[in-house]
């Protein structure tokens, strides 16, 4: 089977021996939990419980506010001690609900009504999904159920399932695809329903073959699904890399997937469509990868939302001495913590303890003008150019160079050989550009 693929990208060490072979565990549920209001792209949700209120395992605790939005649940029973701001894995504290774990979890949990996958409509998919507070497993957390109501002229003719996987060391997409496969088909089938297509591809990299050869099997008698094998390149799960080796077609700057008839979803939002509809589970548990030389036991497991960082370490046997850094997230484009007490999210796909020898250090030298972050750039953007500009304050250029195009993978900053935190840069002058076109949006009222 041919491997397909896009221009430019990189190829980082892969560290997926760590954990590829662990199947996924279940975490004890902690003594509290921590639920910010915005675990999701879009307005934040509205907390329903006050202080001092009893809650059920999957109770909902804040509704969803306006159309890009998404409910929030309880995964614990137990006890509302503190509505506030707590700090986040993004480094920024946020509105969160904390609740305390009354000790008789699992005796009781709050499930929605199961529907017939076979009967279900389209509209009832869609409801079902927002019900459930689902949202994108694969980075954004984007609320599916607006995924999948693409206004009536965008004609979608293919949904893709990313099971690309691209970040070195996370494994808890392979794992899925090995341990569920049967779920995964059915919450892809119904996510193909809800969009009315007919044609469903799965894309999965050539370094997970016994993934591509299961999937393949499973969908022989499954009438327009089929399986694609695609290059090991880093960041071949980005949406539009993706749609560019699947369909060959390119997402224009400033256009969503859509415009090309393109819905790309998660294999663990496959999954999680299928809990919802099937077994009418709201969405509490995030599956995620713990690896890194720096973790004592790497494992993929099953977690409470809101479990606080420091108890998924502790699980896992706590960190070696040579430890240096924890991420949350890959290392490609996660976030560097430094308050353990942060919270896993629904869409936290990765819990990363690296030692020195895993963290380059080396200090920043002049820019060699050397071509080689031009070359990896997905998006066929001038990353050294972009960097230049924001650190220049010269946003208006950065503008006219598509600075909001960069997606923030890194490969420009993986690539330098000046080691120039080139994406940083990027993201700073992608803030200061926005801010620029917010103020003359409201001057032009």
């Amino acid at each position: 089977m041919k491997s397909k693929t896009f221009h430019g990208g990189v190829h980082p060490l892969e560290y997926k021996e760590l954990t590829e072979n662990c199947a996924f565990e279940t975490m004890p549920l902690p003594d509290e939990i921590i639920l910010p209001v915005s675990q999701h792209l879009g307005k934040d949700a509205s907390p329903q419980v006050k202080k001092g209120d009893e809650v059920l395992s999957g109770q909902l605790v804040a509704k969803a506010e306006g159309f890009i939005s998404a409910p929030i649940h309880t995964s614990v029973a137990g006890k509302v001690i503190s509505l506030g701001k707590e700090i986040t894995a993004s480094g920024f504290p946020k509105d969160s609900i904390v609740i305390k774990t009354n000790g008789t979890i699992g005796s009781e949990k709050i499930l929605l009504s199961p529907l017939n996958p076979e009967t279900i409509t389209p509209e009832e998919i869609r409801a079902r999904v927002a019900e459930a507070g689902i949202v994108g497993q694969g980075g954004a957390a984007f609320p599916t159920y607006v995924k999948l109501s693409p206004p009536k002229d965008k004609m979608i003719d293919v949904v893709i399932l990313n099971g690309c996987e691209c970040e070195p060391y996370l494994t808890r997409d392979y794992r899925l695809m090995i341990e569920r496969p049967d779920d995964l088909i059915s919450g892809f089938k119904l996510i193909m329903k809800a969009l009315g297509v007919d044609r469903g591809v799965i894309g999965i990299e050539n370094n997970k073959p016994d993934a591509i050869k299961l999937l393949s099997e499973k969908v022989v008698d499954e009438k327009g699904l089929e399986v694609i094998s695609l290059k090991t390149k880093y960041p071949q799960g980005a949406e539009k890399m993706l749609i560019k080796a699947v369909t060959g077609k390119e997402v224009p700057p400033g256009k969503l997937p859509m415009d090309v008839g393109a819905v790309i979803q998660n294999i663990g939002t496959a999954i999680a469509i299928h809990d919802a509809v099937v077994k009418g589970e709201v969405l509490t548990v995030a599956a995620l990868t713990v690896s890194g030389k720096g973790i004592k036991i790497p494992k993929n497991l099953l977690v409470p939302v809101g479990t606080p960082i420091q108890n998924v370490i502790d699980f896992c046997g706590g960190v070696t001495e040579d430890s240096v850094k924890i991420v949350v997230g890959g290392p490609m484009m996660g976030v560097a913590q430094f308050d353990l007490h942060a919270p896993v999210m629904k869409a936290t796909s990765g819990i990363l303890v690296l030692t020195k020898d895993e963290v380059a250090e080396n200090p920043e030298t002049p820019c060699l003008r050397c071509g080689q972050c031009v070359g990896a750039c997905p998006l066929n953007l001038m990353p050294t150019k972009l960097a230049r500009y924001s650190q220049l304050q010269k946003y208006e250029e950065a503008e006219g160079a598509d600075i909001n195009v960069c997606m923030e993978c890194g490969t420009c900053a993986y690539t330098c050989p000046a080691n120039i935190p080139l994406v940083q840069w990027i993201r700073l002058g992608k803030q200061k550009v926005l801010e620029m076109q917010r103020e003359r949006a409201v001057m032009n009222k």
